[in-house]
């Protein structure tokens, strides 16, 4: 597996996406941005200046079609 390490620079001022399940309260939430071409970020909602992890375009793809398949039910 290859890793991308986002530079804070490529994560500022990126657009991050909350799921529309998370609702308005809080709660357990995960948000993701596009830092660079082929990369997902993903944060905790409640902690946004903590850790990211960093997917490649082929990683978010198996792991989205996971959760539409069922796969981590």
């Amino acid at each position: 597996m290859t890793t991308h390490r986002a530079a804070g620079s490529e994560l500022a001022g990126r657009r991050w996406i909350k799921s529309s399940y998370s609702g308005t309260g809080g709660g357990n939430c995960v948000e993701v941005a596009c830092p660079t071409t082929g990369y997902r970020a993903v944060r905790d909602s409640k902690n946004p200046t903590g850790p990211t992890l960093i997917f490649s375009h082929a990683q978010w793809t198996t792991f989205t079609t996971g959760i539409h398949t069922g796969k981590f039910d």
